[in-house]
């Protein structure tokens, strides 16, 4: 599901959970169907002494057996005894992550689960969901800004704007006018590259140095570098 800000993706998510009453329409699910849910953002009183295996455990009474085989999927057993307060924003994902799978779900809904997370910490997340969804078989319905995730891995698109704007498959929502009127100036995977002129030099660690380049800790010209884009 991609849309711009305030499209009312988030909203959608929460009426389909049930945490939101529809203003109009109904909402249909398959009886019994077991749901995982990732949310956006949680706030947690830094004051409380919460740990990351007693916070998974709150999203249902499990065994300790049980809480840990989800938090192993998820990649974080070995944070199980530690603050939950305490885990960065990887970390912390991926033990909603792990929450999320001790429903054992049959559909697992996540909203903009690499939110909070560095690039190579979001590349080894979705890694981890795609492999998670080919072992157990679930459905997966995720909200997302990465254009280039979603056209390249998913297999339906949903596209918002306090509408639906279009849906179908990738290669169709891509090319369709809406998508191009709300997304069509952006580069290839969402990504900008921009050029900065080098016009300093660096030692070996790093620090900026005065006069010429010209010495071996170099390669090339001075010239060279100062041309040289940066990404």
């Amino acid at each position: 599901m991609i849309g711009p800000n305030g499209a009312g993706k988030s909203t959608l998510i929460r009426v389909l959970l049930g945490l939101q009453a529809p203003d109009a329409g109904e909402v249909w699910l398959k009886p019994k169907l077991r749901l995982g849910y990732v949310p956006q953002k949680i706030t947690i009183n830094e004051l409380m002494p919460l740990t990351v295996e007693r916070f998974v455990a709150l999203a249902k009474h499990k065994n300790n057996n049980e809480v840990n085989d989800a938090l192993a999927e998820a990649g974080v057993v070995h944070l199980n005894k530690q603050a939950i307060t305490s885990l960065s924003g990887g970390e912390f994902q991926r033990v909603l992550l792990a929450r999320a799978l001790l429903q054992k779900p049959q559909l697992l809904i996540l909203d903009e689960p690499a939110q909070g997370v560095d690039v190579i910490g979001q590349a080894e997340l979705y890694e981890k969901i795609s492999a998670l969804k080919d072992k157990h078989g679930f459905g997966v319905l995720m909200i997302s800004h990465d254009l280039h995730l979603v056209m390249q891995k998913t297999d339906q698109v949903l596209c918002l704007n306090q509408h639906i704007c279009c849906s179908g498959q990738p290669d169709d929502v891509s090319n369709h006018p809406e998508y191009q009127r709300l997304f069509g100036d952006l580069p290839a995977a969402g990504l900008a590259v921009y050029t900065h002129q080098h016009d300093h030099c660096h030692d070996l660690q790093g620090n900026v140095v005065t006069g010429s380049c010209k010495h071996p800790e170099h390669n090339g010209s001075s010239d060279e570098q100062k041309d040289a884009p940066h990404g």
